[in-house]
């Protein structure tokens, strides 16, 4: 695999755009997304989660209003040769209580039109990421990360929170249960799609979100996952 390379500032540009991060052989950029991409932002969520309820899928509605609240959390994955968008992140800004981060999906986002979305906050939240069926195992996903940390650095917040989709506990819910089954991804006894990733880039688990969403894959829950900017500064 083609290893990333990430910068914390743009340091090129692909068809108008700062590139935020890109591949080191250049085919893949990181780029901040536009409301010109919502259709293509939708073709995307569509491929990447085929199980997950009509409800909540972000549509080219919800990619527009994503734009119109928060523009500098919303970033795109743009193949150089093609022009073909094939991956993209979401995120916003909020304040977090961790001693009650129990929250759907659709209530923490807005209705994932990110109305929740809170300039002072000082947390930034995943509420998606997706890399296309076509283009995966080829490091986009830990571009888009990089970039998603780099904002959080040129921000100053605190770290990025985000409801981890399990999505291998659908397969084995009748014979574990959801907690048994995160200690063991955890514990790298067990490896999970999502959520052992996650933990490899450094993310913690604070706890289990049930009713989190409506995907059979990971049986409706989540896992509030937490990564810690080590560079924060108190003001």
């Amino acid at each position: 695999m083609t290893q990333p390379q990430m910068t914390g500032t743009p340091v090129a540009e692909f068809q108008g755009r700062s590139v935020l991060a890109a591949r080191s052989d250049g085919r893949f950029v990181v780029v901040q997304a536009q409301a010109s991409d919502a259709a293509a932002l939708e073709a995307v969520q569509r491929a990447c989660f085929p199980d997950l309820s009509e409800s909540e899928l972000a549509t080219e509605r919800h990619f527009l209003s994503h734009q119109a609240h928060f523009p500098a959390g919303q970033l795109a994955v743009l193949d150089t040769e093609s022009g073909r968008l094939v991956g993209s992140s979401s995120d916003f800004q909020m304040r977090v209580d961790f001693a009650h981060y129990a929250h759907p999906y659709l209530e923490e986002t807005g209705d994932n039109l990110f109305t929740t979305h809170d300039p002072h906050g000082d947390w930034l939240y995943g509420a998606d990421i997706g890399v296309h069926p076509d283009v995966r195992g080829q490091g986009l996903a830990t571009l888009l990360y990089g970039a998603r940390h780099d904002l959080i650095r040129r921000l100053n917040l605190r770290g990025h929170v985000a409801g981890a989709m399990p999505k291998g506990y659908g397969a084995v819910c009748s014979t574990l249960s959801i907690e048994q089954y995160v200690m063991e991804v955890v514990r790298n006894e067990r490896a999970d799609p999502v959520l052992s990733v996650q933990l490899k880039r450094g993310y913690g688990v604070w706890g289990i979100i049930p009713d989190y969403l409506d995907d059979d894959s990971c049986c409706n829950h989540g896992v509030f996952i937490v990564w810690r900017n080590r560079e924060y500064k108190e003001t």
